[in-house]
């Protein structure tokens, strides 16, 4: 599988750029995934209609919205861009706007990049990393910092495949399963490997519409408020988590439904 860096070149990385709204931070987004040879033009547009027609639910933490759209004609190659906003601008998200760091990802299946969202992951849900990529000067320097979180998800992914069947599984949704819910498997499965609990419980992520069917193998759900609101009666719990890279408030949301 690709490593982060290996999906996010420096060519991908713009710092401190104007946005006038949500619209053209996508746009701006979008572009240099264009410019870099990840798409065409044309997926600029389909992920700004993903954000219009389900909401804001990709805002998934204070600060960061990670656009995207499902994966289609117009992804020539999987690939990453990055966007620091010279000022925040509000995406519509009641909990995590407004928004200074846009990550767009364009993906050509939906398993391809897992390991490169999972180290992605670590990284912003570390607060010591997060400055630091706050604070880098120029892409360069920021490139540094994400190149050194190659391996470590695969990793940990690795032990949790060779640990054996699982008792329970617990679903993260999002509008394409590829993006977002992949940063909350990736909380969840951390606080799950806190508890000792990782080789009980396995998380998948998926898309609204395949969770509808997918809920019957599953104990609950974990997705966002946008989300939650689409998914209607699915015969299990279905749980809001605000900020995708929480672990306290990933960790809460399991004490609520294992009542530990």
């Amino acid at each position: 599988m690709a490593a982060l860096s290996d999906l996010l070149p420096v060519a991908a990385v713009r710092l401190d750029v104007p946005a006038a709204d949500w619209r053209e931070a996508i746009r701006i987004a979008g572009a240099l995934l264009t410019e870099t040879g990840a798409t065409t033009g044309t997926y600029t547009a389909e992920m700004i209609r993903n954000a219009e027609e389900n909401g804001p639910y990709f805002v998934l933490a204070p600060g960061l919205a990670f656009a995207h759209a499902r994966p289609s004609p117009a992804v020539l190659r999987t690939g990453l861009s990055w966007v620091r906003l010279e000022r925040p601008v509000e995406f519509g998200h009641a909990a995590n706007d407004p928004v200074h760091l846009v990550v767009a990802l364009a993906a050509e299946t939906s398993g391809a990049h897992t390991t490169a969202m999972a180290a992605l992951a670590n990284l912003l849900a570390d607060p010591e990393t997060a400055r630091s990529l706050q604070e880098a000067a120029d892409p360069e320097a920021l490139h540094t910092v994400l190149a050194g979180a190659a391996g470590a998800a695969g990793e940990r992914q690795g032990e949790r495949a060779r640990s054996g069947p699982a008792v329970h599984k617990i679903l993260t949704v999002c509008g394409n399963g590829v993006g977002t819910s992949l940063f909350l498997k990736n909380t969840l499965e951390q606080v799950l490997d806190r508890w000792g609990w990782s080789r009980h419980v396995t998380v998948e992520a998926t898309d609204t519409i395949s969770a509808r069917g997918k809920a019957a193998e599953a104990v609950a759900i974990l997705t966002s408020r946008e989300i939650a609101g689409t998914l209607g009666e699915v015969g299990v719990p279905v749980t809001v988590v605000e900020d995708f890279t929480s672990g306290p408030e990933v960790d809460r949301a399991l004490r609520a439904l294992y009542d530990v």
